[in-house]
């Protein structure tokens, strides 16, 4: 079960899977759709569904509408001890839902995610799991060098400097993520900040780094002027990833 999130790495992860074990298995590609991903996402997916020769089965969650601010609302908070409400909502509750005793999950970890690939066998080790990535040598650039190469328009996220194609605005960033948040995403940006207000401070997740206030909790409404951040680097691409086209392009 290829788990793609409308992301590069996942989609050539999926791609290198099918390649390997198309023929001889029953490769499932899963796709949890979010209220608050680019809507380019979804021509991505079209793109993606049509190099991949198979249909990506979409899922989404009702209960909150797959919206991560609607879980949020209802939730009452926005980021926690133990992370984010939504990545649990919307999408692994959703993903466990629907897998079978005995799949094998394939993800899309890069070579700078060979940590969490470890963190996640330590953590559930009666579930097999595949990242073809690693297993390749291959980087997050290098995803996207190859996603270019086979004629795919990049997701827009990507084209605008984002590190990755998932919901627009992850509270997991930073300030300089969210100053860059509010410069191209105003409405969105405008809607945190509401819920904010709503929910008070339990919900602000950025922290001051220096100063007397040094790691106290602000509101977004606060963020103050200053760089905003996003991945500037253009795709590039490293020797392993033209190995790993040749198993399926050969």
């Amino acid at each position: 079960m290829c788990q793609f999130s409308c992301g590069a790495a996942s989609a050539v992860a999926t791609k290198l899977a099918l390649a390997q074990y198309g023929a001889t298995h029953d490769v499932q590609i899963v796709n949890a759709f979010l209220q608050e991903e680019h809507v380019d996402n979804r021509r991505f997916a079209q793109d993606a569904q049509t190099w991949f020769s198979r249909e990506i089965v979409t899922l989404r969650n009702e209960k909150y509408n797959a919206s991560a601010i609607q879980v949020w609302h209802r939730r009452q908070y926005i980021k926690g001890p133990s992370g984010a409400p939504c990545s649990l909502e919307l999408k692994r509750k959703l993903l466990d839902e629907w897998k079978q005793p005995g799949d094998v999950m394939v993800f899309g970890y890069t070579m700078e995610e060979a940590d969490r690939l470890d963190d996640f066998r330590e953590r559930n080790p009666d579930r097999p799991v595949l990242a073809p990535l690693i297993e390749r040598g291959l980087g997050k650039e290098d995803c996207k060098a190859m996603i270019e190469r086979a004629g795919i328009e990049l997701p827009y996220m990507y084209r605008l400097g984002y590190d990755n194609a998932n919901c627009i605005g992850c509270p997991k960033g930073g300030e300089g993520y969210w100053r860059a948040i509010r410069e191209d995403f105003p409405e969105h940006f405008e809607a945190v900040c509401a819920l904010q207000d709503e929910i008070g401070p339990g919900s602000w997740f950025l922290r001051y780094r220096s100063g007397p206030r040094i790691n106290e909790r602000f509101p977004l409404r606060d963020l103050p002027a200053g760089e905003a951040r996003r991945n500037e680097s253009l795709p590039s691409c490293s020797f392993f990833c033209e190995a790993a086209e040749l198993e399926y392009t050969a």
